[in-house]
C-alpha cells in the first residue's frame, strides 16, 4: 500500500507542513462566503462577485510568477507564499474587532491570497519533483490527496462549531495561524537544493511567460486533460457561493449544518486517495485517470434538489460523496501524470500556467453563474450548473493512446509498475 512505503525524512516534514496548512484550510472552508452572508448581508451576486474577482485578480497578478518562481530555489518561494497568506488572513480579524471589516477588504484578501496560493502550487510541484524519485510520485500525490479530504472532513465541522461558539472570524484566524506553522515545516526541511540555472537580475522575456502554456498546449496528453479541468474545476466552484446562500440564506440552515453536509462526504475522498494507486496499478493508470474523469461529473446535478431539514443535509451529502469519491481517485493521477510529462526545468511555469487558467476559468464562470443567479434563482443556476458538467467528458482525451506520449522522465504508468 501506498501508506507503507517511505520516502524519507524530507518529504515528511513537506507533508507535515501540507497537512497543517490544510488542516487550517479545513477549518476555514466556506468562512468568506459565511462572512458575507452572516455578517456583511451580501445576496448571491456579490457572494460570486468575492469569489470571481479575487481568482480573477489573483490570477493576473501571478502570471509572472511562474518564470520569476522557476529560476529560484524552491524551498524560500515557498516560505514566502506562507507568511504573505496568513499575513493577508491576519488583517480579517483584525478589521472585525476594530469594527472596520468590509467588503473590499475581503476582495483585497482573496485577490492576495490567489496570487500566493499559485506561487506556492508552482514551488512546491516543482519541489516536489525533484525531492521524490519518479516512481514514487503517485505515492507522494495520493498522500497530499488523502490529507486534503482528511482535513476536509475534520475541519468544517470543527469551523462551524468554532464560528457558533466564538464567532465568525475564529476560523480565518486558525487558517492564518496553519500558514505560518507550515512555513515554520517547509524551514524545518532543511538540506541542499540545487540553483536553478538562471538567478538574479536576469530580464523576465515573453517566452518565458508562455513557456508553461506552450507545453500544455503542444502535449497530446495534457492539452485536452487542461480544458476539461478548466471547464469542470470552473463549473464545480461556480456553484459554491451559490450553495451557501441557497442553504444557509434561502433553505436557513445553521453554520455547523452546512459545514457537516460538506464535511462527511470527504471520507469518499479520502477512500478514493488510498485506492489511486492499487486500482492505476490493476487496471491501468491511463483507464482510472479517464474513468473517473467521466465519472466525477455526474453528481452536482443532484444538488438542484435540495430541500430544508434532514431530507436536504442528507441529499447533500450523498452527491458530494460520489463527487469527492471519484475527484479523490482523479486528481493524484492528474497531478503525477503532469509532473512525470513535464521537463524539470519548466515544471514551475507549467503549474503556474495550470493554476492561473484554472482560477481564470473558475472566476468568469463564478462571476457568470452569480449573475445567473441574481436574474433567475441560486436553484436554476445550480441545476444549469450540473446540466452543463454532464457534457465535460468530451473534452477528455478520446482514449488512454493518446495519454502515451514520451513523458519528460519515466512515465506514470512505468512509474505505476515499478513502485
Amino acid at each position: 500500500m501506498a501508506g507503507r512505503r517511505a520516502l524519507g525524512r524530507r518529504f515528511g516534514w513537506l507533508w507535515a507542513a501540507y497537512a497543517v496548512s490544510a488542516y487550517g484550510s479545513g477549518l476555514g472552508l466556506g468562512a468568506f462566503p459565511l462572512l458575507a452572508v452572516l455578517v456583511l448581508h451580501c445576496g448571491p451576486a456579490q457572494v460570486a462577485a468575492l469569489a470571481a474577482v479575487g481568482r480573477a485578480v489573483g490570477a493576473a497578478v501571478a502570471v509572472p510568477l511562474g518564470p520569476w518562481v522557476e529560476f529560484r530555489r524552491k524551498r524560500p518561494v515557498m516560505m514566502a507564499a506562507d507568511l504573505t497568506r496568513c499575513a493577508a488572513m491576519l488583517s480579517v480579524p483584525a478589521a472585525y474587532a476594530l469594527g472596520l471589516l468590509g467588503f473590499a477588504q475581503l476582495l483585497v484578501v482573496c485577490v492576495v491570497v490567489a496570487a500566493a496560493d499559485i506561487a506556492f502550487k508552482a514551488a512546491s510541484g516543482a519541489y516536489l519533483k525533484a525531492l521524490v524519485p519518479p516512481q514514487d510520485l503517485l505515492v507522494a500525490n495520493s498522500r497530499f490527496e488523502s490529507t486534503t479530504w482528511t482535513a476536509t472532513v475534520i475541519g468544517p465541522p470543527l469551523g462551524g462549531a468554532a464560528i457558533g461558539i466564538f464567532g465568525p472570524v475564529t476560523t480565518v484566524l486558525a487558517d492564518a495561524v496553519s500558514y505560518l506553522l507550515s512555513a515554520l515545516g517547509i524551514r524545518a526541511i532543511g538540506g541542499g537544493e540545487p540553483r536553478p540555472a538562471r538567478t538574479g537580475t536576469a530580464r523576465l522575456r515573453s517566452a518565458d511567460l508562455l513557456a508553461g502554456w506552450r507545453h500544455i498546449l503542444t502535449h497530446p496528453g495534457l492539452r485536452p486533460l487542461f480544458f476539461n479541468v478548466l471547464v469542470v474545476s470552473g463549473l464545480i466552484m461556480a456553484s459554491e457561493p451559490l450553495l451557501a446562500v441557497l442553504l444557509l440564506g434561502h433553505l436557513g440552515f445553521a453554520p455547523w449544518q452546512y459545514g457537516l453536509a460538506f464535511a462527511l462526504p470527504c471520507v469518499g475522498g479520502l477512500v478514493g486517495s488510498r485506492l489511486a494507486r492499487p486500482l492505476a496499478a490493476r487496471f491501468g493508470a491511463r483507464r482510472v485517470l479517464l474513468v473517473t474523469g467521466v465519472l466525477r461529473v455526474c453528481w452536482p446535478l443532484g444538488l438542484a434538489f435540495v430541500r430544508p431539514g434532514v431530507p436536504g443535509i442528507v441529499l447533500v451529502i450523498a452527491v458530494q460523496l460520489g463527487l469527492v469519491t471519484c475527484l479523490g481517485l482523479f486528481n493524484p493521477l492528474l497531478a503525477t501524470y503532469r509532473l512525470e510529462h513535464t521537463a524539470p526545468d519548466r515544471v514551475a511555469r507549467t503549474l503556474s500556467a495550470w493554476s492561473v487558467s484554472t482560477s481564470a476559468a473558475i472566476a468568469a464562470l463564478t462571476a457568470v453563474w452569480g449573475l445567473l443567479a441574481a436574474v433567475t434563482s441560486p436553484r436554476t443556476a445550480i441545476a444549469a450548473d450540473g446540466v452543463l458538467l454532464l457534457a465535460t467528458p468530451l473534452l477528455l482525451p478520446r482514449s488512454e493512446k493518446t495519454l502515451r506520449t514520451n513523458p519528460a522522465g519515466a512515465g506514470l504508468q512505468e512509474g505505476v509498475e515499478n513502485a
